[in-house]
């Protein structure tokens, strides 16, 4: 008899970084970096470990619909599974009464993006195959298959995703050479978060150029005189021709957010990211039409692909930045991938927190390989903390990401760091208020 999923386990697991203040920006000033993460068994006694990503309070309720979420999965065949990843993901998101709470957004569309990425890393390890390899060994009619083309189909027939595929098919084998040797260009943003001090930044971007960076974003959005000056900072390290970033993380209104960046403007931001509400399309479609050349990139809280579609139809976005814990893992973000190759925008994923940076690295290699065979204007987030929990942390050479090489999506975190950072009984939190 084949293998069946018999077990759906979630462990509600959150890391302290509010204390040093790593990951503060404007929005969220004091983030505890968290993992609502889960186990899928099978009665064969493999495993899938998939995660979505919060920053802390709210956690349990992610795990409470990742356990709704996963049993649904409770009993079917694996094989079966994996045969139609494409099913499996409609059958994850389209359950009907689970729609009705969230119809691909919010806290049951993240559950799903758990459950799925559970799923792919399970297939992942039943192959023998790290997940990116697994999707680029994929012929163009299987890749097609895996996205629910249903509410994107009016911008790009799967017919025609499936042709532009095709066209890049015959150069996989030298673009994935290319990544094993040299790897997928990435950006820090470990330097400019809003909490830390002056010092603390010029000496986190002195310790990142000589490391090989080229790429660096800094948090703004509390306030219009301190970012000014902290751009200066920041600039003055990095010098002239390297790649300066800005993030608001949602915090301006449109008019203030267009104000500011044609003060900041000044400091030559590559970008402004989340300048806005991350549900106003037009908002960021006039703000990337009045600060020019300034670009816009969003995505991090972008619900679905729909939503990803409109920003791309209404010419609110340049820099695309899908995330492995918003969207329903890798099936939705290969359709968001295919949009942005279409409407010729480069994918820029978002990745930091924990677990982010382990996850998306899998399906950037697989837009490079099989998508976009593209590296113009394309960079992979990354920040460098709490790696060490995990069993496959990222690497990275010289401001690179480099190809996971074990199998599965990398996101198993240890045992010991599970029991340690599990709240609230856990080492870490006990006895702490949280």
């Amino acid at each position: 008899m084949s293998a069946r999923i018999i077990e759906v386990t979630t462990h509600d697991v959150r890391f302290p970084t509010s204390r040093l203040l790593d990951g503060s920006d404007a929005m969220n000033p004091t983030p505890d970096y968290s993992a609502a993460y889960v186990i899928l068994r099978a009665s064969d006694g493999s495993e899938g470990h998939g995660m979505t990503f919060t920053i802390g309070r709210g956690n349990e309720i992610c795990c409470a619909a990742i356990e709704a979420v996963g049993d649904l999965l409770k009993g079917r065949d694996v094989d079966g599974l994996f045969a139609d990843m494409g099913a499996a993901w409609r059958l994850v998101t389209g359950d009907s009464q689970l729609r009705w709470t969230g119809p691909e957004k919010g806290v049951i569309h993240l559950a799903a993006a758990a459950v799925m990425n559970a799923l792919w890393d399970m297939y992942g390890k039943r192959a023998g195959k790290p997940v990116w390899r697994l999707i680029c060994e994929m012929p163009p009619d299987e890749q097609v298959a895996l996205v629910d083309w249903r509410y994107l189909a009016d911008a790009l027939p799967p017919a025609e995703a499936r042709e532009r595929l095709e066209n890049k098919a015959a150069g996989r084998a030298a673009r994935i050479a290319a990544m094993e040797a040299e790897g997928y260009p990435a950006y820090t943003t470990s330097a400019g978060w809003l909490g830390y001090s002056d010092d603390k930044i010029r000496a986190l971007m002195r310790e990142a150029l000589a490391e090989g960076w080229t790429h660096f974003k800094m948090k703004v959005g509390a306030s219009i005189e301190d970012d000014l000056r902290r751009a200066a900072l920041i600039r003055e390290e990095i010098g002239p021709d390297r790649f300066l970033m800005m993030d608001a993380n949602q915090v301006w209104g449109v008019e203030e957010a267009i104000a500011n960046m044609k003060r900041l403007a000044a400091y030559d931001p590559w970008w402004i990211e989340e300048p806005t509400s991350p549900d106003d399309i037009l908002g960021h479609a006039r703000i990337a039409r009045e600060i020019a050349p300034v670009s816009v990139a969003t995505g991090e809280h972008c619900h679905n692909a729909v939503m990803f579609k409109q920003l791309m139809q209404a010419g609110a976005i340049r820099f695309v930045q899908v995330d492995s814990c918003r969207l329903a893992g890798p099936n939705e973000i290969l359709g968001v991938m295919l949009l942005a190759e279409k409407f010729g925008l480069p994918v820029c994923p978002h990745a930091g927190g924990v677990g982010l940076c382990e996850l998306i690295q899998h399906m950037s290699f697989v837009d490079y390989v099989c998508v976009s065979a593209s590296l113009e204007d394309r960079v992979l987030e990354y920040v460098d903390h709490l790696h060490e929990h995990f069993v496959d942390p990222v690497r990275t050479r010289n401001g690179r990401y480099l190809p996971p090489a074990r199998p599965g999506f990398s996101v198993e975190m240890k045992p010991e760091s599970i029991a340690r950072h599990e709240f609230p009984d856990g080492a870490e939190w006990r006895g702490s208020a949280g």
